[in-house]
């Protein structure tokens, strides 16, 4: 009989990934609203400043969710190990990613992260994350901010995830929406965010080495199959396999390479 997944314990796997933070007081306002709903994993990605004073001032008795942040040079290094991440943004038209509405981002996190380490990451206070950054995402989340006034600051921002994160731990959280997900939180034994980014460098070498763009910018077909495969929610051996068809590709592409220049193989 399976044991159902202890809240405390999907707690521990939920990790708030500040990218960017450019006043060391958010850090600390943004801990405190993550402590007062149960959350404890706090990770910081290339803060302008590191945590100071003004950081546990405004911690204000969550000072061990600072000492603890481990802090990383990119946002790929901080979620590698994760199954899923999900963005908090405005909507972009260019970065086409499912836009979760918060509620429903918080069920579909706490379901994820039965299997594994889940982040939710929020960029820098003026300019949020960047186009790069948002590729590492599966999904964007968007709160529902009035249109007349939509700035929230950082730590407001993570105060309504953690809340909704919190409901939807307790049992309280429903879907706010009833249509089925276009990116659907990944069952237990999906590839780690590390594995999925090397097969997509992989796949853009492989691309590349076969002419697949014919000239045309690579970046939108890549955008594509980005959002294709991460919603395929694939595991190890998947990811190895698909892995294994690239290197053949690859290898008859040099083959094509070598016979096309007469060059002789052997």
């Amino acid at each position: 009989m399976n044991t159902p997944p202890n809240p405390t314990d999907i707690a521990g796997r939920l990790r708030i990934v500040l990218v960017g933070t450019q006043h060391p007081g958010n850090i600390g306002a943004a801990a405190r609203a993550m402590k007062t709903m149960g959350l404890s994993k706090l990770v910081l990605v290339a803060p302008e400043k590191r945590p100071d004073r003004d950081t546990h001032a405004m911690a204000a008795g969550a000072d061990d969710l600072v000492d603890a942040a481990p802090v990383y040079a990119s946002l790929a290094e901080a979620v590698a190990d994760c199954h899923w991440v999900l963005g908090a943004t405005t909507r972009s038209r260019r970065i086409q990613l499912e836009p979760l509405h918060p509620r429903d981002a918080a069920v579909r996190a706490v379901t994820a992260a039965a299997g594994g380490p889940v982040a939710l990451v929020f960029g820098r206070e003026r300019t949020g994350l960047d186009n790069e950054e948002l590729q590492l995402c599966h999904a964007a989340i968007h709160i529902p901010s009035d249109p007349a006034f939509p700035s929230l600051n950082l730590a407001a921002a993570v105060q309504v995830l953690s809340y909704e994160l919190r409901c939807a731990l307790l049992g309280m959280g429903e879907a706010a929406s009833d249509e089925p997900a276009r990116t659907p939180p990944p069952p237990p034994g999906v590839a780690s965010h590390a594995e999925l980014e090397g097969f997509f460098a992989h796949l853009a070498d492989t691309l590349m080495q076969i002419d697949f763009h014919k000239g045309r910018a690579p970046e939108s077909a890549m955008r594509k199959l980005r959002r294709l495969f991460l919603r395929a929610n694939l595991d190890s051996a998947e990811v190895r396999l698909l892995r294994g068809v690239l290197a053949d590709a690859q290898r008859m592409a040099r083959l094509a390479g070598h016979a096309a220049s007469g060059e002789k193989i052997g």
